[in-house]
């Protein structure tokens, strides 16, 4: 019996591909997660999942950081990306930071079904029509996803509003927090990307980004 998460913020795409699933993959237990931190939640609590059905645009997933921070803390498990977009840069950053597939939300049950299957063989699954163009990451590229990988979650929430030019004390309020406390969240995502000023790390975070960017919290 296989046990996957999907983990999606359209609870009407949840249940319409929690119900095709099950339908392909006898004695499917589906657990589902509708935001970052509830996916997290759902991955310690639950160890023995056989795979992870993740949307990129989730929200509190900061665009690429969800899947580089699911990676680096639970390497074993297979990551599917599913998305809305057929962005071949961001598909092949997708593949670059650890996902073993990715399909596009408009592939039919039968589909999503045969990929699964593929990655749960341990094979990785691409579109047909995309496989081919799918370029490797950068050397450039890795480096940023290894230092964005040491980043908390709440530090990486710190980083999205320096890239959206918010101050210190606007941070906090979104944060509620301290200052202080920004400020030492600041001094320690400086240190963890090897950065020394706000510029250098709203450069890191644009790398991240997802174009178009939706569902972002």
């Amino acid at each position: 019996m296989n046990q996957f998460l999907i983990a999606d913020d359209h609870p009407l795409f949840r249940e319409a591909l929690k119900g095709a699933l099950q339908t392909q993959f006898e004695g499917l237990e589906v657990f589902e997660s509708e935001n970052f931190e509830t996916t997290l939640s759902v991955l310690s609590s639950q160890e023995e999942l056989d795979l992870l059905l993740l949307d990129l645009h989730m929200p509190g997933s900061g665009d690429l950081y969800g899947l580089i921070r699911i990676r680096e803390d639970y390497p074993c498990l297979p990551i599917v990306v599913i998305s809305g977009s057929e962005d071949l840069t961001i598909i092949s950053k997708v593949m670059g930071y650890g996902a073993m597939g990715f399909i596009p939300k408009a592939s039919s049950s039968q589909d999503i079904a045969r990929a699964i299957a593929h990655v749960l063989e341990g094979d990785s699954w691409l579109p047909v029509s995309i496989k081919d163009k799918v370029s490797g990451l950068e050397i450039e590229d890795k480096e940023v996803a290894q230092q964005v990988a040491s980043l908390t979650p709440q530090q990486y929430k710190v980083l999205r509003y320096l890239h959206e030019g918010l101050l210190n004390k606007q941070i906090a309020f979104e944060l509620h927090i301290s200052e202080a406390t920004v400020k030492a969240h600041i001094t320690a995502i400086f240190r963890k990307l090897g950065v020394y000023n706000r510029t250098q790390a709203v450069l890191i975070a644009s790398k991240l980004q997802l174009e178009p960017v939706e569902a972002m919290s």
